[in-house]
């Protein structure tokens, strides 16, 4: 019993090797992750805490290779995937826009605009 439960497990690690990483993105996991961290941005007390869950948005957003993520803030979709974005392929044009939201509540120094911001992205990640 615990022979074939080995030789499964070790196919297995071998075909995600082969494989570059896992054998499928979970583009739908990442989405969801990305907008929970919105709905925490939003929520937060302090416009650091409303910039680092927004930082993990744009990090689930764009994946470790892309453009604007950020490694010292935390990645929530670390195994996930490659980032949303590159995982929708041609469906990722809301998924640009809600990056797009998301990076301009990080550029705002005001909380109430930020949070307000990071409502928006909330909400465009969970329709």
């Amino acid at each position: 019993m615990y022979r074939g439960l080995t030789i499964g497990a070790a196919a297995l690690a071998a075909m995600m090797i082969s494989s570059g990483g896992p054998a499928r993105a979970d583009e739908a996991q990442e989405v969801m992750t990305a907008g929970q961290h919105a709905g925490m941005a939003a929520g937060s007390a302090d416009i650091k805490m409303v910039h680092m869950h927004l930082h993990h948005v744009v990090n689930c957003l764009v994946g470790p290779t892309g453009d604007g993520f950020d490694k010292g803030a935390g990645n929530p979709c670390d195994g996930k995937g490659n980032g949303a974005i590159a995982d929708a392929g041609d469906k990722a044009g809301p998924l640009k826009d809600a990056l797009t939201k998301a990076q301009a509540g990080i550029a705002s120094d005001d909380l109430a605009e930020s949070k307000k911001i990071a409502g928006e992205v909330h909400v465009m990640l969970t329709q």
